[in-house]
């Protein structure tokens, strides 16, 4: 049996904290080229997540998630947050049907603080307020 990668050994974000300087930028080539792989399978959205590892690996390495709430701009960019979540073997199910969302989602980790709020939503709520013409 042949040694596991950095990224094989990181199931939960508290388990970076452990790495050295060199371990962590290992992580990050990993985790490019695991990215890289995955979504040239699945399909997605590769750039957000690219232009996030390290920041994402940094993130994950200060805070601690779940009780440090960390919020993301666009699912798009948390791909990386998926993988460092405990959801990497899960990965080739990205956006496939019973697979891990390419989103955000509350029910599939407690690390996911919120769920997607622009699709399919009115970007203005409703009034009961109406202009009557006179």
């Amino acid at each position: 049996m042949g040694t596991m990668t950095v990224l094989e050994r990181i199931n939960d974000p508290s388990d970076m904290r452990a790495l050295n300087k060199d371990e962590l930028l290992q992580l990050c080539r990993e985790i490019r080229e695991y990215t890289v792989e995955m979504v040239q399978r699945t399909g997605g959205h590769i750039s957000s997540s690219l232009g996030t590892v390290e920041l994402t690996v940094a993130l994950h390495r200060v805070f601690d998630s779940p009780r440090d709430k960390l919020v993301w701009d666009t699912g798009h960019q948390a791909y990386v947050h998926k993988m460092l979540t405990g959801r990497r073997t899960r990965f080739d199910t990205l956006r496939q049907l019973g697979g891990i969302s390419g989103f955000l989602v509350r029910t599939e980790s407690e690390h996911d603080q919120f769920g997607p709020a622009t699709r399919g939503r009115r970007s203005r709520p409703r009034t009961a307020w109406r202009s009557r013409a006179t």
